[in-house]
């Protein structure tokens, strides 16, 4: 995919490459990363105050820390274990098929933070342009809302309740558009009730 250059030095480019399993059979989607100061690890969700790999975790080993540290940027310590792993969940993910990226490729943070609410997206994602590349995909699950609204635009269809999904046709293929809750400690819902969603998505898709 082409860099696009911007002549404005607020609007921040996507930093990673979409992670695209041959065999995927799930894209997950979040809005946008956060800055890079808040990093553990050079992937996806790597916010140690995330609790998506926590989730993923509890869904699949039944184990929140099953990722945790040691991370490939902060080592783990005895005072420092909210780290994750880097390569466990590189393979887990090319393992079982889930695919990740993002709605947006650039954005401007209106407060220089990580919330949803304070993202302009300036570029949304080529979303039939991943699809290409993992023709098994048949399910996206947008993991909050700023991601669920953006994708409802790109799909030209509705956006779902959370934890619910809705079915549409996109990229020559039938999508089943997944809305979960996100996975930020910010969204006021418990970690046991947030895994349950995951946890219906994945056995409705074959994953578990």
């Amino acid at each position: 995919m082409a860099e696009a250059h911007y002549p404005y030095p607020d609007i921040e480019r996507h930093p990673l490459q979409p992670f695209l399993p041959s065999n995927a059979q799930i894209l997950m989607l979040g809005s946008f990363p956060p800055p890079k100061e808040r990093w553990c690890m050079d992937f996806f969700y790597p916010n140690p105050q995330n609790d998506m790999w926590r989730i993923i975790g509890l869904v699949f080993f039944g184990d929140k820390t099953y990722f945790e540290g040691p991370s490939d940027k902060v080592p783990s310590t005895k005072a420092n274990k909210k780290v994750f792993n880097r390569e466990e969940i590189v393979a887990f993910c090319q393992a079982k098929g889930i695919a990740i990226f993002d709605t947006a490729q650039a954005v401007i943070r209106l407060q220089g933070n990580a919330a949803d609410e304070h993202l302009e997206i300036v570029e949304q994602t080529d979303i039939a342009a991943l699809l290409q590349q993992i023709p098994s995909c048949h399910n996206l699950c947008c993991t909050g809302g700023k991601a669920a609204q953006t994708l409802a635009e790109i799909l030209h269809c509705a956006t779902p309740k959370v934890g619910e999904y809705t079915e549409t046709h996109f990229a020559d293929r039938t999508i089943r558009f997944w809305r979960m809750p996100s996975s930020s400690r910010a969204y006021p819902l418990s970690l046991d009730k947030k895994t349950a969603s995951y946890r219906r998505m994945f056995e409705a898709i074959n994953l578990l």
